[in-house]
């Protein structure tokens, strides 16, 4: 292939690629959203005229795009099962010390990520680790890294393991098909795309589910290991930044043991009920004596009624425990499904009717649809049941009632302040191991459709799945997890993170920028101008590229823009194009060294209490050892 110089481009592409560097140039030094900076560059390229609407919205229609969005309601039906809370409470266990915590916390979320988003389960288990941390002593800046990494890590294993892999298999199965679109040369002497060097050796149906995990596996596996070996070393032992502080708000709450519940037997210890954060276990109701003094060899028994103080976040937790229900009987008697309600604090007001008056006697839950399973006053303990409580003004109530409540309520004169705890909903328990029943189903879907091909039938029936089968049986799983009640059609909506969509059909209108006008073939003849035609250095400045990209501004973004240039190299170095494709997506998926690369490294930023400083110190190096175990690895897997 002919190399492009500057005098080869034309005013459509010198636009797309002042653009494209104007959105990173923005990306790094500002804090706009991706999402909205990435529209706006498309925006631009439409009104410009280097694009056309139908390439500008080729996003919107990508099948990575679409399964990354059913996979955020799969996992809102294992989130709202508490299904990773019951993983986690089984495998986490109780870690000797600091590096045995790291090993215990690594495998387990590896593992998951690979399965399930990443994102998705970092965003479930930082409330876990962190509780987990405290109730064992241990500095959380010491696990909240690691958290962020092995997700990362476990996500590169598979291909549903992060959005990113998703994103970059759309672009193979688009290029290998020819929905690209021709650039270049072969635009101009219309060929067929498909014969253009750069799709050489990809599948037309996409990766596989565990195509990626000859690579990947490895990766993880060395990356787990320098954390263990370096960690204690290289993370920092600091508080975190963001904590439970003292909250004049201490609740009162009293929660019976049910007779399923599966703390029945155990001590107060093991049932993890002694170090609990923000909350202390004040006594033990049983058979009408109070154990006031609770040793932590205790043991549980059903219908013990267990009184709590603490504040708000705690007690929310609380509320999430499977088998632990409030003590008073009304919250029985409301008319919504438990599963369907949620915690809201409300601030009873001197004109409330119920001032003056027992909560049982002011009928409450006829009043209002309400039960109050806690009450707070000026942080002073209130030593009665909850039906016999006389409220006062200023009383601040924790209510267990429906999510329209706060909407209703908040201009009413009967209180001062009403506000809907988040993510307050009672875990459906009862649907945890039909939830894991579904992603293992999916899995097993995918894995068999690829083995079996177009050989899949039974009784007649053709059950492959054919061209894109993640994204088949993923919107199949997402069907099963509502149609089985796993979750709601609104939570599955309220989940679905919309930015992270949008992202990705932004970032492919940009990359086709650079396609349709040569520009991704102006960037490669430079990148291989640097290198000549080794193939080997031309795959390593592909990910190092591809890397930089991704730490400064965006993974998805960096993947998508990075893609076609990594064709336009393979094709002119003579190599196969998936060594080059399976650089792109590993790198894209793979960012440490700062907080912005990736989601999960700046979700875990606030709660490990960490600095910009510290993702560089222990980042940097996993850089560039996933590097070059990738670099090493991909020729051996995937020859030129």
């Amino acid at each position: 292939m002919n190399d492009v110089g500057l005098a080869d481009l034309g005013a459509p592409a010198w636009m797309a690629m002042a653009i494209v560097a104007f959105v990173f140039g923005v990306l790094v030094r500002t804090s706009y959203k991706p999402d909205v900076v990435l529209i706006a560059g498309v925006t631009l390229m439409l009104l410009l005229g280097v694009i056309s609407p139908d390439e500008a919205l080729s996003g919107l229609s990508e099948t990575g795009m679409v399964t990354v969005g059913v996979l955020f309601v799969i996992a809102t039906g294992v989130r709202e099962t508490g299904g990773v809370q019951w993983l986690a409470e089984r495998i986490l266990g109780r870690p000797k010390s600091p590096g045995w915590a790291m090993a215990r916390l690594l495998a387990p979320t590896a593992a998951m990520s690979a399965f399930l988003n990443n994102t998705a389960i970092v965003a479930m288990l930082i409330p876990a680790v962190n509780e987990w941390a405290r109730k064992y002593r241990i500095p959380v800046s010491k696990l909240m890294i690691p958290l962020s990494y092995a997700a990362i890590l476990g996500g590169t294993c598979t291909l549903i393991g992060t959005s990113t892999n998703l994103v970059v298999n759309s672009q193979i199965i688009q290029y290998a098909t020819g929905a690209a679109g021709a650039a270049g040369e072969q635009e101009a002497a219309g060929g067929d795309v498909a014969a253009h060097p750069a799709t050489r050796d990809l599948p037309a149906t996409g990766l596989g589910m565990f195509e990626i995990t000859k690579v990947g596996v490895p990766c993880a596996l060395v990356g787990c290991l320098f954390l263990l070996v370096a960690g204690p070393w290289l993370l920092p032992d600091r508080g975190a930044a963001i904590s439970i502080s003292d909250d004049p708000r201490n609740y009162t709450l009293e929660m019976i043991v049910a007779s399923d519940c599966p703390l029945v037997g155990r001590t107060i210890e093991e049932a993890g009920l002694r170090h609990l954060t923000g909350v202390f276990l004040a006594e033990i109701e049983r058979d009408g004596d109070i154990i006031a003094a609770v040793s932590p060899t205790t043991r549980l028994q059903a219908d013990d009624r267990l009184v709590f103080v603490g504040v708000v976040e705690s007690v929310v937790d609380l509320h999430k425990i499977r088998g632990l229900l409030p003590a008073t009987d009304q919250v029985f008697k409301l008319e919504s499904p438990r599963s369907e309600r949620c915690l809201v604090e409300a601030v009873v007001s001197d004109s409330c009717p119920v001032v003056g008056k027992t909560i049982r006697d002011g009928r409450f839950r006829s009043r209002y649809n309400a039960v109050v399973i806690a009450v707070a006053r000026n942080g002073e303990r209130i030593n009665k049941k909850i039906g016999d409580i006389v409220l006062k003004a200023g009383d601040t109530l924790l209510l267990e009632t429906q999510s329209w409540f706060a909407d209703t309520q908040r201009n009413s004169r009967d209180f001062f302040l009403v506000s809907q705890l988040e993510d307050s909903n009672p875990p459906r328990h009862e649907k945890a191991l039909i939830a894991l029943a579904i992603i293992v189903g999916m899995v097993a879907l995918v894995t068999v459709s690829e083995v079996m091909g177009s050989s899949l039938t039974v009784l007649g029936l053709d059950l492959s799945l054919g061209r894109s089968p993640m994204l088949k049986a993923s919107m199949l799983a997402a069907g099963l997890m509502l149609i089985t009640g796993c979750c709601s059609a609104r939570a599955a909506r309220r989940n679905v993170d919309w930015s992270v969509l949008l992202t990705i059909a932004a970032a492919v209108g940009l990359a086709k920028g650079l396609q349709v006008t040569g520009a991704s073939r102006f960037l490669a003849s430079t990148v291989t101008g640097v290198t000549g035609d080794h193939q080997w250095v031309s795959l390593v400045v592909v990910y190092l590229t591809t890397l930089v990209a991704t730490e400064l501004i965006t993974h998805i973004a960096a993947a998508v823009l990075v893609f076609p240039i990594a064709m336009e190299v393979a094709a002119r170095v003579d190599a196969s194009a998936m060594p080059f494709a399976i650089v792109v997506m590993m790198a894209a998926s793979a960012g440490f060294a700062t907080p912005i690369g990736y989601q999960t490294n700046l979700m875990v930023y606030g709660p490990g209490g960490y600095r910009f400083s510290d993702y560089c110190r222990i980042g940097i190096p996993l850089d560039l050892l996933i590097c070059a175990t990738a670099v090493t690895i991909i020729p051996l897997v995937w020859p030129f």
